[in-house]
């Protein structure tokens, strides 16, 4: 498995919110941060309340649509783009393809999004290829499942939703007979909470009876290979699934080789949280990364709050030990609310310490949310998701920081209040290091936690420690949790000594490589560090030894 940076943006958010706004400056800008990788967050076309009947998309019904500009995961043409992210709509397919252009020249790797659970209540395709048809077309609607239906049904029943269908028109929503909600909400009367304004797609798993009738192959399947190759063929090189676990793995089974053998190269990203799945997700699945969410994210998340020990954190690798290399790792997403905001930790250098831990103590690749690296607090009130902490992903919005990272075009945060600057910095500075240091990158690791809990200088509750290292290079990693600076002192045991098979009377010459200060310690078995680490932040010590006399 490759180490990689995988930044997340919704290009609706940046600025005028088209695919121009990521020109090679704005692109460079990503790069510089130690980004490898970009996902471009709701490109596909979706249910809207924007009236784009002039192109042949019509607004959808409000009753069905979430905010103003709707949700990206209500897909209504998984063959098309989203026409607000174009400057021409009428062009938005070139000019999409053109943002991938510019991405390649950078170095970046594209990743878009893959919903394969659910799509918009009413799904009407205008782009897609001669022949295909739309999920739906050729359904028997009488009954509540056929194999080769691409949805689920209420026979005999109308949709009747438990909140306002008029939504301020004339003539409330219609559907009849009613569609199985995205959410598995297998019933006629979805609630305002329900995944509302989606429907399940049918993989050919009978709810009802438990039964799957997965050969021969069921449409749904089929349709959505076509869908995936189709995206590949744009350059796309890559695909974050929404919502994986809510589709049978034996789908994932077959669907992830027939697609790799055509483009091997590809990352298939899953959103799985349910921790006894995520070996079936993987091995059978084919799975690349798992969002490793209930494990490292919650438990980042408590230690930021204060309500869980940082010792807690050995505990969740070792959990998913034999799955690790397939973890990826995050603090924000646009599911998740803000580090800075007032629901989480109300300051965004709280978030430095976990992100050292992230980057540092495995290979796994990261994930930032656009905004992250500048102290965005998503503290704003945009529209139908409300006061939460998070940026809207369903109104048209800009958050202020994205707007001071573009500077007028300069896309350098010049306009950015010092502090921010000082939090990109150390993002990039922590984030370029995984990518370039080879014990970071590839070398193997080694808790140290354990060996000192209980020791004097060391707090397990707001400190970390672990080895990582190559058969030429080793690094220390020290954490501090804590909004104290403090002078933390890590023993290593004998047996990490044994485990690297390095010699145990060493001195070791240090450079600390978040600040590049260099200074001596003594690296022998049980033998304390002294290690003086900032509030809220890390030292990492490459050392190279030569043997003591």
């Amino acid at each position: 498995m490759a180490t990689f940076n995988l930044y997340q943006v919704l290009p609706r958010t940046l600025g005028n919110g088209t695919f121009s706004e990521l020109d090679a400056t704005a692109l460079k800008s990503i790069a510089s941060l130690g980004m490898t990788h970009i996902w471009l967050t709701g490109v596909l076309e979706h249910a809207t309340q924007t009236d784009y009947s002039a192109l042949g998309m019509p607004a959808d019904h409000p009753a069905m649509v979430k905010g103003k500009a709707g949700s990206p995961y209500a897909i209504r043409d998984y063959y098309d783009i989203d026409p607000d992210l174009a400057d021409d709509p009428a062009q938005r397919m070139s000019e999409f393809e053109a943002l991938i252009q510019r991405c390649h020249k950078q170095k970046l790797s594209v990743i878009i999004d893959f919903v394969p659970n659910h799509v918009a209540r009413v799904y009407r395709s205008d782009a897609a290829p001669d022949g295909v048809r739309d999920f739906g077309a050729d359904d028997n609607v009488q009954t509540a499942f056929d194999r080769d239906n691409n949805f689920y049904y209420i026979p005999n029943q109308a949709l009747e939703p438990q909140f306002d269908t008029y939504a301020g028109c004339p003539e409330p929503y219609r559907e009849f007979p009613a569609k199985v909600t995205g959410n598995d909400c297998f019933h006629h009367r979805p609630q305002q909470n329900d995944w509302y304004e989606t429907v399940k797609l049918n993989y050919g798993v009978d709810y009802h009876t438990g039964q799957t009738h997965f050969d021969p192959i069921p449409s749904t399947w089929k349709k959505m290979r076509d869908i995936l190759l189709y995206w590949v063929a744009k350059g796309v090189d890559g695909f974050r699934c929404d919502m994986a676990e809510m589709v049978p793995v034996a789908f994932w089974e077959w669907v992830i080789p027939e697609v790799k053998a055509i483009h091997p190269g590809l990352i298939f990203i899953a959103e799985v949280y349910q921790p006894h799945l995520y070996e079936a997700y993987i091995r059978r699945g084919g799975f690349d990364y798992l969002y490793d969410k209930v494990g490292t994210y919650d438990c980042l998340r408590g230690i930021l709050e204060g309500h869980r020990r940082a010792s807690e954190l050995t505990q969740c690798w070792q959990q998913v030990n034999h799955v690790l290399p397939h973890m990826l790792y995050f603090l924000e997403n646009h599911d998740e609310q803000r580090i800075a905001s007032d629901f989480f930790a109300g300051d965004p250098k709280r978030a430095l310490p976990a992100l050292a831990l992230m980057s540092f103590w495995q290979a796994n690749p990261v994930m930032i949310y656009a905004g992250q690296e500048w102290g965005e607090r998503g503290m704003e009130a945009e529209g139908f998701s409300g006061l939460d902490g998070r940026t809207s992903i369903f109104d048209y919005c800009s958050p202020e920081s994205l707007r001071k990272w573009k500077s007028g075009g300069r896309w350098d945060g010049s306009e950015a209040e010092p502090e921010a600057q000082a939090l990109r910095e150390a993002y990039a500075r922590m984030l370029l290091l995984r990518l370039k240091e080879p014990a970071l990158r590839e070398g193997r690791f080694y808790d140290l936690t354990y060996a000192n809990e209980g020791q004097d200088g060391f707090d397990s509750s707001r400190h970390f420690a672990f080895l990582r290292a190559t058969a030429n290079e080793r690094i220390l990693v020290v954490v501090n949790f804590s909004s104290d600076p403090a002078t933390i002192r890590v023993r290593i045991p004998a047996h990490a000594f044994d485990y690297f098979g390095w010699p145990s009377t060493e001195r070791a010459t240090a450079v600390e490589l978040l600040t590049g200060r260099r200074n001596k310690l003594v690296f022998m078995p049980n033998v304390p560090i002294e290690c003086a680490v900032p509030s809220c932040y890390a030292q990492a010590y490459r050392m190279r030894t030569t043997q003591a006399r």
